[in-house]
């Protein structure tokens, strides 16, 4: 399987210039792979590198990686600040905004100009890896990797088989996937695959938790953490992936499986709807910024 990848995979692409799509970059860098990573936002492109080249030079400090690792990583990095740019790797990983229209949007654009051997791949934590597939020519060589966040931490990815996904993609996908350093998980194609199915519903109740008045958000996170040994509180935990992305899972959920105990509670919508998404923002169901005297939005007081 060694040799099917490295046949196949010599080149990856990386869409989105974020948190995920950086870490995807560098964990494709530092796996042997030459990695284009593009953003249509050239400052993002700049964070990123940064980002990357820090994170690099903090693991060999710790002594997770050898000295060497760092600039040999780096030398196989290029920003790309066209679409068109990517149009010679082997595999483009789409990590953008949440939003379906957006990444079929995207997938078009890139099924026009990548060659006919070409993979791809969305790091959706919860959209149908089937109706992405669909926007292409190429469907049986589109699959999901959702990577965990931060990505070069998190050994966990979920593989995600759209409905004509070939057996071939799949064998070379979670064969990258390993060389990566990733445990491998496979879900079907349904809304939020396995993590996010049993995620958002807990985090949704702890909001539901404060909404109605039950304990505060200290106390909830805290039961959590103590109680069921989670390393942080759903609260806590809703902060750091963005109340915005929670909010837009739960309402895949909610619409692809139909049921009511997927419905978004009023009060992490009310949190979205103020621009309170988390520690990407300095605040959201906990403020992260120093010396804040923000008002928080206060929970209903009784049922």
């Amino acid at each position: 399987m060694a040799n099917d990848l490295e046949k196949a995979i010599s080149t990856i692409g990386v869409i989105g210039a974020g948190q995920m799509g950086a870490g995807i970059a560098q964990l494709a860098a530092t796996a042997g792979f030459s990695v284009l990573l593009h953003d249509s936002d050239s400052a993002a492109l700049g964070r990123a590198e940064g980002i990357i080249s820090a994170s690099l030079r903090r693991l060999a400090s710790k002594g997770l990686i050898s000295q060497a690792v760092p600039d040999e990583s780096m030398k196989r990095l290029k920003l790309a600040s066209s679409i068109q740019e990517l149009r010679t790797a082997d595999l483009v990983i789409e990590a953008i905004i949440e939003s379906e229209a957006i990444k079929k949007k995207i997938f078009i654009e890139l099924d026009k100009i990548l060659k006919p051997s070409a993979i791809l791949a969305s790091n959706t934590s919860s959209i149908s890896i089937t109706r992405l597939a669909s926007a292409t020519s190429r469907a049986s060589q589109v699959i999901g990797m959702h990577f965990m966040n931060p990505p070069p931490i998190m050994k966990l990815i979920e593989i995600v088989r759209g409905a004509d996904t070939s057996d071939g993609v799949f064998a070379i996908i979670k064969s990258l996937s390993e060389r990566m350093g990733k445990t491998v998980i496979c879900s079907q194609d349904y809304p939020g695959f396995i993590v996010n199915r049993i995620l958002m519903p807990m985090i949704n109740e702890a909001f539901y938790t404060l909404y109605t008045g039950v304990a505060t958000k200290e106390d909830i996170d805290t039961g959590m953490k103590l109680g069921t040994n989670h390393p942080m509180g759903p609260l806590e935990l809703a902060d750091f992936i963005g109340l915005d992305v929670c909010l837009s899972i739960l309402r895949v959920l909610h619409n692809g499986l139909g049921d009511v105990k997927y419905s978004p509670c009023p009060l992490l919508v009310q949190y979205v709807d103020a621009g309170r998404l988390g520690r990407k923002r300095g605040i959201g169901v906990y403020s992260y910024q120093k010396g804040s005297n923000v008002a928080a939005l206060k929970p209903r007081s009784s049922l």
